[in-house]
């Protein structure tokens, strides 16, 4: 007996998978920042930060500027939507990349992991960015 028939005669559903799905066009995608510590299981967990109480540095860090940059690049090479005005001569995804995060262009938003558990949401256009 093959296990739909099995599933069928038990009265019990087949369970549904979950598809990954993509970043629709202007939908905004979290790239953490930094891997998520272990936490206390006694302290209470506090999900986000408002806006108003953030405590993180408004400036983007290295480390968060390369992880953008190279997410970004990826997409624009797998055919994701390019935000920016492009010239016949510009087709490198990292060049492209780079271009959409000086003009604040970039659909991201930074999640910033604090050492009690929470964590602050930044958007791109929020952030300081030093160019090297």
């Amino acid at each position: 007996m093959s296990s739909a028939e099995s599933a069928g005669e038990s009265g019990d559903e087949p369970e549904e998978v979950e598809e990954d799905k993509e970043a629709e066009e202007g939908e905004e995608q979290v790239i953490p920042s930094g891997i998520e510590g272990e936490v206390d299981p006694d302290m209470p967990r506090v999900e986000h930060r408002s806006n108003v109480e953030r405590i993180t540095s408004r400036y983007m860090t290295k480390y968060e500027r390369a992880r953008v940059l190279g997410t970004r690049a990826m997409q624009i090479s797998r055919n994701a939507p390019v935000m920016v005005e492009l010239s016949a001569h510009e087709t490198d995804p990292l060049v492209i990349a780079e271009k959409e995060l000086r003009e604040g262009k970039m659909p991201f938003v930074i999640r910033r992991y604090l050492p009690d558990g929470s964590y602050e949401d930044w958007k791109i256009e929020e952030l300081i960015i030093d160019q090297p």
